[in-house]
């Protein structure tokens, strides 16, 4: 028998599976698009039975449709999770390793800025857009936060999100990105970009992408998005509180609003030094980056698609 002929042709085997291996952003951008699909999917089959019903524009202003439309991105992203560690082989434990103490101090201080002083951001963004006749929508999809309702929205609102998304967007997108060697400015920026773009809320867009982005820094800076998940869940259970107990930060005196975005500004600066600090980041651009914006193309045309559509729409509410 001639050996070194089966070893050459195993080796010849290694070097076609080598060429025909896919980079790790490869992976990462299918999530981002079987995400968004499913996401439109799941609301279109919801939308479909609502309608064989008779039950769709009734159904819209009950809190078990609110909820479920809340509830239909996070199995979205759930199961484009699953395809991802599938396919690419990554050990669910990389995901969420343990990280040091600090960096869960550094995640809700973080996130206290960014909600406290940076959200105003927002405000400006829409009061522009109601110059042209465009009218806010986001108040009437939350559903009833008062008593014991409040429990479920912190699980459904809060708690799911901050595990699925920061596993998808943190875990899965930005991971490939540094598996790839993108370099950590164009991976925090364009990873804050397209989880922005995922969320299709014109009156959220500057705010989700200095999240998107700040969360992807802290996710890079502690290697782990554990910390981010904290500071994910603590945002929104803070602006699910402040509603049930009706609180109106535009109403505060000029004395409170400026002792407010005085911490708030402070320890955002604080926690950004920190983040910047004391590691060496990657340098580099976006290494294989034709790769993954062609598997991630779809998701983000689909998003694209939303964001003008509810744009559209409240300008025509």
């Amino acid at each position: 028998m001639d050996f070194s002929a089966i070893s050459c042709y195993n080796d010849g085997m290694e070097a076609q599976e080598k060429t025909l291996q896919r980079p790790p952003v490869w992976e990462g951008g299918i999530a981002y698009s079987l995400a968004a699909i499913l996401s439109v999917l799941f609301a279109l089959l919801v939308s479909v039975i609502l309608g064989l019903a008779g039950a769709g524009e009734q159904a819209q202003e009950a809190d078990w449709f609110k909820y479920l439309s809340f509830l239909l991105p996070q199995l979205a992203f759930a199961a484009a999770c699953l395809v991802f560690f599938r396919r690419s082989k990554e050990p669910v434990r990389s995901i969420y390793r343990p990280c040091k103490w600090q960096f869960f101090l550094v995640a809700l201080l973080l996130q206290f800025g960014l909600l406290f002083s940076l959200n105003f951001l927002n405000r400006y963004f829409v009061d522009l857009l109601k110059l042209f006749g465009y009218q806010p929508t986001m108040e009437d999809s939350v559903p009833t936060l008062t008593g014991w309702d409040l429990l479920p929205a912190l699980l459904i609102i809060a708690l799911l999100p901050a595990v699925f998304e920061e596993t998808l967007f943190r875990g899965a997108v930005l991971g490939s990105m540094e598996k790839s060697g993108w370099g950590t400015l164009p991976a925090v920026l364009i990873s804050g970009a397209l989880f922005s773009l995922f969320h299709g809320n014109p009156e959220q867009t500057i705010y989700q992408f200095l999240c998107g982005a700040s969360l992807a820094l802290l996710a890079e800076r502690a290697g782990s998005i554990l910390p981010g998940m904290l500071a994910h869940f603590a945002n929104n259970a803070a602006i699910l509180v402040l509603e049930a107990c009706g609180a109106d930060l535009a109403g505060l005196s000029v004395g409170a609003s400026a002792a407010l975005y005085a911490v708030s500004g402070a320890c955002l600066l604080g926690s950004l030094i920190f983040l910047l600090s004391g590691k060496k980041h990657r340098k580099g651009g976006v290494k294989e980056g034709k790769q993954f914006f062609l598997t991630a193309s779809v998701g983000i045309l689909v998003c694209a698609v939303e964001w003008i559509v509810a744009l559209i729409g409240g300008f025509t509410a």
